[in-house]
């Protein structure tokens, strides 16, 4: 919950206008059963607590997943935070709850079918503009930063479509002793580093103008 705060806070008082935590995957249900019910109770917990602190900052709440899974109480408790801060618009804060990038896909997959089924599309005119307003992140920008903590070096089913073109910087530091150092070392490395988008390194240069 420290981290989650200082990572927002950093990213406010930066300018950054985006950030996704990844809080629960849809493969943290084959965690012991006690574990679970330790990590819901600490959401619905970390989500009242810190409410009135998001939505003082002009922080806007949005959750990416299938939080229904966790219960009454926590998706009203969800639904309560989203609807409260849906106004902000200094910073966009979103929660992957019970979210797996493989079934957004898959899900994604399967509407696109039911709108070729209705006539709606064509198989062939189907795009990338058409995949992305069906995935849960449709309406926000694909991010540029991904920091990666606790020593592992994958991307753990975690927005597969949306880091095409991300920058990693993985680090050994664990999620709950993130920091500000730690943040600013990833910012300088993400700064540090040329991004082509399949272009040739002098192409980019000579677009920005350098050389």
């Amino acid at each position: 919950v420290d981290a989650a705060r200082q990572a927002t806070t950093l990213c406010a008082e930066a300018g950054i206008p985006y950030l996704t935590l990844f809080a629960f995957s849809s493969e943290n249900w084959r965690r012991p059963d006690e574990e679970v019910r330790f990590l819901t109770q600490l959401l619905a917990l970390s989500l009242d607590k810190e409410l009135g602190r998001l939505h003082e900052n002009g922080v806007r709440l949005n959750i990416i997943g299938d939080p229904s899974s966790f219960g009454r109480n926590l998706a009203k408790t969800i639904d309560r935070a989203v609807e409260r801060t849906s106004s902000n618009t200094n910073l966009t804060l979103t929660i992957a709850l019970n979210y797996g990038a493989r079934q957004e896909l898959v899900t994604a997959a399967r509407l696109l079918a039911e709108s070729c089924v209705a006539k709606e599309l064509t198989p062939k005119a189907i795009s990338e503009v058409d995949l992305e307003r069906v995935l849960n992140t449709r309406g926000l920008p694909d991010p540029d930063l991904l920091i990666r903590t606790g020593g592992e070096v994958r991307l753990s089913n975690f927005l597969l479509w949306q880091l095409a073109y991300t920058e990693l910087v993985f680090t050994d530091v664990l999620w709950p002793d993130f920091d500000e150092v730690i943040f600013w070392e990833a910012i300088g490395a993400y700064q540090g580093r040329q991004r082509r988008f399949g272009q040739i390194g002098e192409q980019v240069e000579s677009q920005s103008g350098i050389g």
